[in-house]
């Protein structure tokens, strides 16, 4: 059975034998609703790379303290997939997430596309994105992630063409492209960009501007995903032929 893992907000030069203490609303989760008792085996994780394993050696209202029994460190998964997400409506936006930081994204941006149907705007921007920040940091703990993905700020069109032009390789999911996925080359290293449309589907200007900055274009298959679920189908498929899942 895995052991719980708990998010802290560093963990640098933490060395065995060492006591860290951990406050606020992770301790209160793990205490009053996890039920942690002295003596548990627990990981605490920085988000950056650095775990810590050790037993529980006190516990308060919002307030625990571990003592450190092995400590690791390792390198941002290489190469790094970025996915830009364009915005869908109701609850699908934290379903996408959810599946992209458990498959092992590096960031998540929300796109504002043109056939968008949910629109972000001043007091719900910030609600949405602190549930989507919310749901990839619970996401992250969950699948027992060194590296937890950031989830940006909301980019516009002319934001993730920029995106698009600086990676070593961008792929815009399009059910009317004629390439196939499986012509695409996936380097071993560096960044790949995937770009998924709205329930609406991409417009030709959008596709058009991300194939100009070096994108390619292409489906998936027969089948037209949901967009909540089209990012984690592409992501396995360029994964699987790189060394992260050889």
């Amino acid at each position: 059975m895995s052991l719980p893992v708990h998010l802290v907000p560093a963990l640098g030069g933490v060395a065995v034998g060492d006591v860290v203490t951990v406050e606020g609303d992770e301790a209160h989760h793990a205490v009053a609703v996890r039920r942690l008792r002295v003596g548990e085996q627990v990981v605490l994780t920085d988000g950056a790379g650095v775990a810590v394993q050790g037993s529980v050696g006190s516990t308060g209202k919002r307030v625990f303290t571990l003592t450190v029994e092995s400590v690791s460190a390792a390198e941002p998964p290489t190469p790094e997939v970025v996915v830009v997400q364009a915005i869908p409506k109701g609850e699908r936006g934290e379903l996408a997430v959810e599946v992209l930081t458990e498959i092992g994204v590096a960031r998540v941006v929300p796109w504002a596309a043109a056939r968008s149907v949910a629109v972000w705007k001043g007091e719900r921007a910030a609600k949405s994105l602190a549930r989507w920040r919310a749901t990839a940091r619970e996401a992250a703990k969950q699948a027992r992630r060194s590296w937890f993905p950031e989830v940006l700020e909301m980019a516009s069109t002319a934001e993730v063409v920029a995106l698009v032009a600086g990676a070593d390789l961008a792929v815009v999911l399009h059910e009317a492209a004629s390439a196939p996925f499986a012509d695409v080359a996936v380097p071993a290293a560096g960044r790949i960009v995937v770009v998924v449309g709205p329930e609406g589907g991409l417009t030709d200007d959008e596709v058009a501007a991300f194939v100009a900055a070096g994108a390619v274009s292409v489906r998936l298959g027969a089948e037209v995903l949901r967009t909540s679920t089209a990012g984690v189908a592409a992501v396995a498929a360029i994964l699987s032929r790189t060394p992260r899942w050889g």
